[in-house]
C-alpha cells in the first residue's frame, strides 16, 4: 500500500512541475507585441555560434533612420586655396554609398584619370550626423604622369525621414610629394537613391 501510494505522489509531481512551467514556454513561444527588426544573418569567425546583426536603414539607437545605402551626392565649391571659387561647378556630382561596416565608396563623375573611384570611412559623431573621410587615391593627367592623390572630409546630417542629407566638405589635393596643391571647401546635398529612383532623376 505504501509503495503504491508513493507511486501516485510521484506522478502527480510530475504533472505540477509541468503545469508549473507552462507561463514561461507561452512567454517564449507566443507572439511578441513589440516589432521585430528585420536581421541579416552574419557568421561571426572563430565564434561558435553564429549570430545575427540588424540589417537596414535603422540607426544604433533604433528611433532614427541610417545613412547606410546608395546616394546621388552634388558637390558645390565655395572657397579655393581661401579665395573665391573659380573652378566649374558643381565641384563633383557622384554616387556614393554607405556601407553598414563604416567604409565608403564614391563613383566620381571627374575624369577617370583624376581617379574617379574613391575610398572612405565613416563614423556617426551624434543624433543623424556623420563625419567622413575620404581618399581620393593617385591621379594622373590626361598624359598618365602621376599628379598625386587627396583627401577629402565631410561634416553630414541626415533628414529625419532618411531621404536625404546636407553638409559641408575640405577637399586638399597634393603633389607626388605630399604637398598640398588644392584647397577647396563648400556644400553637398545628397538624395538616397532606392530600387524605385529613375536614373533621369540623378540628372
Amino acid at each position: 500500500m505504501r509503495a503504491t501510494y508513493w507511486k501516485w505522489m510521484s506522478v502527480v509531481s510530475a504533472f505540477a512541475l509541468a503545469f508549473s512551467l507552462v507561463p514561461g514556454a507561452a512567454a517564449l513561444c507566443g507572439p511578441s507585441n513589440k516589432l521585430i527588426k528585420p536581421s541579416a544573418w552574419s557568421p561571426q569567425y572563430g565564434i561558435a555560434s553564429p549570430q545575427f546583426v540588424k540589417a537596414g536603414l535603422v540607426d544604433y539607437d533604433d528611433h532614427e533612420p541610417s545613412i547606410v545605402g546608395l546616394w546621388h551626392v552634388v558637390f558645390t565649391g565655395q572657397t579655393m586655396n581661401g579665395g573665391s571659387y573659380s573652378l566649374p561647378e558643381p565641384f563633383d556630382n557622384s554616387v556614393v554609398v554607405w556601407h553598414g561596416d563604416g567604409t565608403e565608396i564614391m563613383n566620381s563623375s571627374r575624369p577617370a584619370q583624376d581617379g574617379n573611384f574613391c575610398l572612405g570611412v565613416w563614423q556617426q559623431t551624434g543624433k543623424r550626423q556623420y563625419f567622413l573621410n575620404h581618399i581620393p587615391w593617385q591621379g594622373n593627367d590626361p598624359t598618365g604622369t602621376p599628379t598625386g592623390g587627396a583627401q577629402m572630409l565631410e561634416k553630414v546630417t541626415l533628414s529625419p525621414d532618411g531621404n536625404s542629407y546636407t553638409g559641408k566638405f575640405t577637399f586638399q589635393a597634393y603633389d607626388i610629394n605630399g604637398n598640398p596643391s588644392l584647397e577647396v571647401s563648400g556644400t553637398l546635398t545628397a538624395k538616397r537613391i532606392t530600387p524605385d529612383t529613375p536614373f533621369s532623376s540623378l540628372l
